[in-house]
């Protein structure tokens, strides 16, 4: 009794003709090859001894080049890497880093810098409210948000106009620097 696995090999150039014949195209039919051996060979154990070994593989080359067909209508062809560079987006795991690195830096202000810092920044009360809340003057609580901002940047190594990516609003909104009033 033969093994029908080495039949396999004896039908590969036809294999390979009648994929060509379908997909028009050399190293898409050599895939569909591929992956019809690989089918063929793992199901060995449903080809019927006495039957028609190149007609089960063509068949299987046939519903593999039909399966490729129906994938590759979902998919958008995006040969010079356009489409996927605006479906990027920055890992989540920096905002993440740069977050835990604000909330040490933040935990070094003094209380009165991190409360002029909260209720600004990250409650959007305007500077009044805040000194009024406080029981400040203006200018106390200007000076409080700009020197903490500023204590900030200098503890995490940001630059003057450096952007910091928080994957926190409230904390990018407590970092933003704002026109004084």
């Amino acid at each position: 009794m033969v093994d029908p696995r080495e039949e396999l090999v004896e039908h590969i150039g036809a294999m390979r003709a009648f994929a060509i014949s379908l997909c028009r195209n050399g190293a898409t039919a050599d895939d569909i090859v591929q992956d019809a051996l690989i089918k063929a060979w793992s199901n060995i154990d449903s080809f019927q001894e006495g039957t028609n070994m190149r007609a089960w593989l063509f068949t299987i080359v046939r519903n593999t080049y039909f399966s490729l067909h129906r994938k590759r209508k979902r998919e958008v062809e995006d040969v010079d890497g356009v489409m996927a560079e605006t479906l990027s987006q920055k890992p989540d795991h920096d905002g993440r880093l740069a977050l835990k690195d604000f909330a040490v830096a933040f935990d070094q202000l003094t209380d009165e810098q991190r409360e002029a810092l909260v209720l600004v920044g990250a409650q959007g009360f305007s500077y009044e409210e805040a000194a009024e809340m406080c029981g400040v003057a203006l200018g106390t609580i200007k000076s409080r948000v700009n020197r903490a901002r500023a204590q900030l940047a200098e503890l995490m190594d940001l630059e003057d106009d450096e952007p910091i990516e928080l994957t926190d609003a409230v904390t990018a909104a407590i970092v933003q620097t704002q026109p004084a009033a």
